[in-house]
């Protein structure tokens, strides 16, 4: 098969004849889009081209994305046999540089992986699988400075008129936003959209930006006014709606976080992927953490993350299992994952990426998720307070994240640890005045420290906050 096929970009594509690349080029495509083509027109490609680097290094990553450690067990047996008989050809720089991102990632090396296509994309700027790949691993390990800059330093390489240069500004709209230059990413991201009005990550970068800064209202008039393009038909769709749902919690509306709970993110027919049942844990943990009933939600989401039976693979998707175990009082489930992890730690390899990821953060927040469970509210704190400023380390966003904090502030309030709550409080307040939850736990301190005039005051503005969003979600 000739090797001067050449993808839209100039680049190589080894082993592969015009059919595949046709399909490789869909694929990136359907992936930019996060739509389920992505998986049909990558084996198109492998069947048009099975000897293909670049077809095997996509397949490869796909096996790798979703965090399901079934799927990257699989696709590391394929990669592998592919691996051993291609040592013998001649694939060019850039594909021994993917080959080699996905050999690491695939052997639980994830930030090797990033760091070997940061490489790439140094020497190759207009390749997009780099770009997608290696920024969704700087989320997957949670490195806001790497999300940004990875593509913000490709972006000036790629001519506006490309037509993925839209997605390129909706990746580095979210890599702004974990990097706290809220301005510039709303920017960004609203420039990704009018360029694909269904760019979902797009979308997604300007609705973190909103819930960042406390625009729950104007985030629920975003994601409104475009529905037909995010709410349905993308891998994304769950996640975009548990914002949704977060916007809903702020305006005091739980009944409307509930009913798009049941509708969208868990319910009979939810295929169980981690990535949406961790979106259905760190709801009903808001609501645990509020008081607020979730009923039977709970054991339904427990027999979820059960039935998956996951090993050792990704801290932050054991965390959730533990706020499903905690949240359905099935402690013992949760201990038993805590046992399961500590023994796996002493067994495994210290190179994979996991093992930091679990011994560092995992298991003291597993931990503590448990001792808040049991009302051993002091313990939480004293677990959680020296991780604090490290969770990004296991991955996921801020707004993920602040699942845990909460449960660091609620824990203190109720521990009656009042210097440790307030000093939490005033950095969530300075940081985010507008945030009706953060004056309300500002209103049960001041309860218990016997200041009504201050109590009141921040019970008001709490109030005042939510009304704006629970007019937006009226209309």
């Amino acid at each position: 098969m000739p090797r001067t096929v050449r993808d839209r970009h100039g680049h190589v594509m080894s082993e592969t004849s015009a059919e595949a690349l046709s399909h490789y080029e869909d694929a990136l495509r359907e992936l930019l889009f996060f739509r389920g083509a992505v998986a049909t027109a990558s084996q198109a490609v492998l069947q048009a081209a099975p000897k293909s680097v670049m077809g095997n290094v996509l397949a490869a990553y796909l096996g790798l994305l979703g965090t399901e450690e079934k799927d990257a067990t699989a696709a590391k047996a394929v990669f592998t046999r592919f691996t051993d008989c291609v040592r013998a050809g001649r694939p060019t720089d850039r594909e021994r540089m993917h080959l080699a991102a996905a050999a690491s990632w695939l052997d639980g090396d994830i930030h090797r992986a990033g760091h070997v296509l940061g490489e790439l994309t140094v020497a190759f700027p207009h390749d997009e699988l780099a770009l997608a790949v290696g920024h969704q691993i700087d989320f997957l390990t949670g490195d806001a400075a790497r999300l940004r800059d990875r593509v913000g330093g490709a972006l000036t390489a790629w001519p506006e008129d490309d037509p993925h240069y839209g997605h390129l500004l909706g990746m580095y709209a979210f890599g702004l936003e974990e990097s706290s230059h809220y301005t510039r990413s709303e920017e960004a991201g609203l420039a990704a959209v009018q360029h694909n009005p269904r760019d979902v990550w797009g979308i997604h970068a300007v609705v973190h930006t909103y819930e960042m800064q406390g625009q729950f209202a104007q985030g629920i008039r975003f994601l409104d006014a475009r529905m037909e393009d995010w709410a349905s038909g993308n891998y994304l769709n769950v996640h975009n709606w548990w914002h949704y749902c977060l916007y809903a919690l702020e305006s005091g509306d739980t009944d409307r976080a509930l009913e798009i709970y049941d509708a969208v993110l868990h319910h009979e027919e939810s295929p169980g992927l981690a990535m949406e049942l961790l979106d259905a844990s760190a709801l009903l943990w808001r609501l645990l953490l509020a008081d607020r009933g979730a009923g039977p939600r709970w054991d339904r989401l427990a027999d979820a993350w059960a039935a998956r039976q996951d090993p050792p693979y990704y801290a932050f998707n054991d965390v959730h299992a533990v706020m499903a175990y905690v949240g359905a009082d099935r402690i013992a489930d949760a201990e038993r994952l805590v046992e399961e992890r500590a023994a796996w730690l002493v067994r495994a390899r210290p190179q994979l990426s996991n093992v930091a990821m679990t011994a560092g953060v995992g298991l003291p927040v597993c931990r503590a998720l448990i001792a808040y469970g049991q009302g051993r509210y002091g313990q939480a704190v004293d677990l959680l307070t020296p991780v604090r400023y490290r969770l990004n380390t296991f991955g996921g966003s801020h707004a993920q994240r602040d699942a845990v904090q909460k449960t660091l502030l609620e824990a203190a309030l109720r521990a009656g640890r009042d210097d440790t709550a307030r000093t939490l409080l005033s950095e969530r307040i300075s940081l985010r005045p507008v945030c009706p939850y953060n004056w309300l736990a500002q209103a049960r301190l001041a309860d218990r420290l016997g200041e009504a005039a201050k109590a009141a005051t921040a019970r008001a503005r709490a109030a005042e906050q939510a009304a704006t969003g629970a007019a937006a979600l009226a209309r």
